[in-house]
């Protein structure tokens, strides 16, 4: 009897070791997948200006930061998970011609998470010269103030509401 348990005991040690291998095997091919082809990850959204030197002195106000500047026709703000850039418009020109049309933009909005909306507001009131909507509170769950950069660009900046 005892050698029947040992046995036991081996066989279950031996078929637990079997099932950790292909488990072990599987999960190492999943994992490498997720690696090798990985979702897209936005980390960086870049504005095409005509005027780099404007755009950059706006936006370090807005955003209370001075940029990483690479020349003089190419900046970036850091912004939490992000980047914010900002590029000349000749220079884009010069390496993909025809892509762009500056201070042309009113499909796509930059927005920013704040930790208060009227504060924002109050703060930004000498910066911003086109405001297109003050503090509201948004049906989405949001209060917001939508504001327009120098070059015509639709900025965002929110607060999450409770909801509870």
């Amino acid at each position: 009897m005892r050698r029947t348990f040992i046995l036991l005991c081996v066989l279950t040690v031996s078929a637990t070791a079997s099932i950790l291998a292909v488990f072990t095997h599987f999960s190492a091919r999943a994992t490498a997948q997720s690696v090798v082809d990985p979702a897209p990850a936005l980390i960086n959204t870049c504005l095409i200006t005509s005027d780099v030197n404007r755009l950059t002195a706006f936006y370090a106000k807005v955003l209370k930061t001075e940029p990483e500047k690479t020349g003089s026709d190419y900046v970036e703000f850091r912004t939490g998970a992000g980047v914010l850039a900002i590029f000349s418009a000749e220079a884009q020109e010069k390496y993909i011609p025809g892509s762009t049309k500056p201070g042309e933009n009113h499909s796509a909005i930059l927005e920013f998470k704040v930790s208060d909306v009227d504060q924002e507001y109050a703060r930004l009131h000498d910066v911003v010269s086109v405001w297109v909507k003050g503090p509201t509170n948004q049906p989405w769950g949001t209060r917001s103030i939508y504001f327009r950069d120098p070059d015509g660009n639709l900025v965002d900046f929110f607060t999450t509401l409770n909801t509870a």
